[in-house]
């Protein structure tokens, strides 16, 4: 697939190409858009801008750079965000209060500390340094995903559904039929899964060993929305045996009756896009629904959801189709019609794919030594794996070994399903 860590480009023009990037993302908000925190799972984009630049800051700068001075003792208390042996932090929750420091100061943050990391990668960097930029850089392209589902999530909360881009280009084709249900052959084996060759992984792809995976079929297309209404038509949502229990206490409790986003107006349904409000699009992904929903569709309709190491060898091994990806500047996303029946469509791209797989350590893992190795090692309970990146994600921030986690309840994030059997 896709490498990040491209040997073409030198790490400072990597770093100046990921860090504008970000910035991009909040051009035309307001400092109140970028302050205001609509649930605690969400966080304010200014304080992605902010973390994210405490993060070169801290891991950095902090270590690496004898001259560096802190632009400001109390950012660390601010922006940390879980790294318990860094020290004490201010409440997740309460990061929409944060009125202070404005984001016309937390880009000038950004401008300080950027001109000191772009000083010290002019200059021949040993090992150890470059391995904290590219975690530092792929870190910041994972934020960047979150900078705009948490602004979709903020402005589905304003009765009057603004956009987070007008102008965003779309690949949305009404007149476009949803593809009939085409599945594709698998053949399994013996097989490698994890990070192998990647000149950056995350820690929790690693190390690579051997699986046994029986042979099996993955549907061509993810889940549609013109699939998912005859679910909810059949009662999907009020049917408590297609459910886990613990899915079904809260899909009872919060009165789930459809994916986040979704609002029946007039008999007609309607969701809220980084477009704003739009007609649903019935050939689109379905998309923000949980672990729990792609669960009980899957038990709906007789089939069930693909483990992660069947996607990642299916990745691997089987010729795709690239959905969208925010590179392309598509804020929605549609599926792909493909001419042949042994091709994927946007296993890439689109929506995040729900898996099986608990999000647990592989045989061999080893957290690394310091604060670092709170990155991805603490989180390995009780959260599922999803793969294949969203219309938000970069589209060379991917990789079929990436493994993205969530709890089973989580609706927030531009997550979908494709089927398996």
């Amino acid at each position: 697939m896709h490498d990040f860590a491209s040997h073409s480009n030198s790490l400072n023009s990597q770093y100046v190409d990921v860090r504008s990037q970000t910035e991009r993302l909040v051009e035309g908000l307001s400092d109140a858009d970028c302050t205001a925190q609509s649930m605690p799972d969400a966080s304010p984009a200014k304080w992605h801008l902010a973390h994210t630049t405490w993060f070169w800051e801290t891991f950095l700068l902090n270590r690496k750079s004898q001259s560096y001075t802190t632009y400001n003792p109390n950012f660390g208390y601010l922006f940390n965000s879980y790294y318990n042996a860094i020290g004490e932090r201010h409440p997740r929750p309460k990061r929409g209060l944060l009125t202070r420091p404005s984001l016309e100061e937390v880009l000038s943050y950004r401008k300080y500390v950027d001109s000191e990391i772009i000083r010290l990668l002019a200059r021949e960097i040993e090992p150890e340094i470059e391995g904290i930029v590219r975690l530092g850089l792929s870190h910041e392209q994972q934020h960047q995903e979150l900078l705009l589902t948490d602004i979709l999530h903020l402005f589905a909360q304003n009765p009057t559904y603004p956009a987070f881009r007008l102008n965003a280009e779309s690949m949305v084709n009404r007149d476009r039929e949803t593809p009939p249900k085409t599945w594709i052959d698998v053949e399994g084996g013996l097989v490698t899964v994890g990070a192998i060759d990647e000149v950056f992984a995350f820690d929790c792809e690693t190390p690579s060993h051997k699986v046994y995976l029986e042979s099996f079929c993955l549907a061509q297309n993810t889940v549609t929305n013109a699939e998912w209404l005859e679910f909810i038509n059949d009662g999907g949502y009020s049917t408590p045996s297609l459910w886990l229990s613990d899915g079904w206490e809260i899909c009872d409790q919060d009165n789930w009756n459809a994916p986040l986003y979704w609002e029946s107006v007039d008999g007609e349904w309607r969701t809220m896009t980084l477009n704003g409000s739009k007609i649903l699009e019935l050939n689109a992904p379905v998309t923000n629904i949980s672990f729990y929903e792609a669960d009980a569709y899957a038990t709906w309709a007789k089939v069930r959801l693909p483990t992660e190491f069947e996607w990642e060898h299916a990745a691997k091994t089987c010729s795709h189709h690239l959905g969208q990806f925010l590179d392309l500047n598509h804020l929605t996303c549609s599926t792909t019609p493909i001419p042949n029946r042994t091709t994927f469509a946007c296993l890439y791209g689109n929506v995040w794919e729900w898996t099986s797989s608990p999000f647990r350590p592989y045989p061999g893992f080893e957290v690394a030594n310091g604060a670092v190795g709170e990155y991805n090692g603490k989180f390995m309970s009780g959260q599922y794996v999803l793969k294949g990146g969203s219309l938000a994600t970069p589209q060379n921030h991917i990789r079929a070994s990436y493994r993205n986690f969530f709890h089973p309840e989580k609706r927030w994030q531009f997550s979908g399903l494709r089927l398996a059997k």
